[in-house]
């Protein structure tokens, strides 16, 4: 597939993908005459970073930060586990795409929507899609993922509830899904 005639397509997402998910993704890209080149994205926490959030927020000054050899294992398998759901996502949304389209994929460690603005500007992606589960109250805020892509991407962007039929978030049934 020749790179500079597909259609790139950024996906930020944070659970691991389902079947419906990868279908209804693919699904929106039928008919195109370009092959998709599908480039997921998913963030994943700084183990260090978190645990020193969390004893601040104990607010303890007797509180010690543990041993750096556990906050490394603890680190360890935060990757490892992202490593698994990125991987099984991409299989899922590969097996979906057929041979018509290719995935690439990878981890982030950087605030989600900076990393899916560099990710649309590294491979001149055509639009960005935003596959959350439910987040009301950064929603009516507006400081969700998708509302704070919106304002810093010069692309589409799709939002979409995660693990949902797109029937059920059109419908009103389910949580919805926004185009933004």
């Amino acid at each position: 597939m020749s790179e500079s005639t597909a259609y790139h397509v950024a996906v930020l997402f944070e659970q691991a993908f389902t079947e419906l998910d990868a279908r209804q993704l693919v699904a929106l890209h039928e008919g195109l005459d370009d092959p998709v080149v599908y480039h997921l994205m998913l963030p994943i926490e700084d183990a260090a970073a978190t645990m020193a959030t969390s004893l601040g927020v104990l607010g303890s000054p007797d509180m010690a930060m543990p041993d750096p050899r556990s906050i490394s294992d603890i680190d360890d398998a935060v990757v490892d586990d992202g490593s698994r759901t990125l991987a099984a996502s991409a299989e899922l949304v590969q097996a979906a795409a057929k041979e018509a389209s290719s995935v690439e994929s990878e981890l982030t460690r950087d605030d989600p929507v900076n990393a899916l603005a560099d990710l649309v500007t590294r491979v001149d992606a055509s639009e960005a899609i935003i596959l959350t589960s439910p987040h009301a109250i950064s929603e009516f805020f507006h400081v969700d993922w998708a509302s704070r892509a919106e304002r810093k991407l010069n692309v589409p962007t799709l939002h979409l509830i995660e693990h949902e039929s797109f029937d059920a978030q059109s419908s009103g049934a389910g949580e919805g899904a926004s185009l933004i």
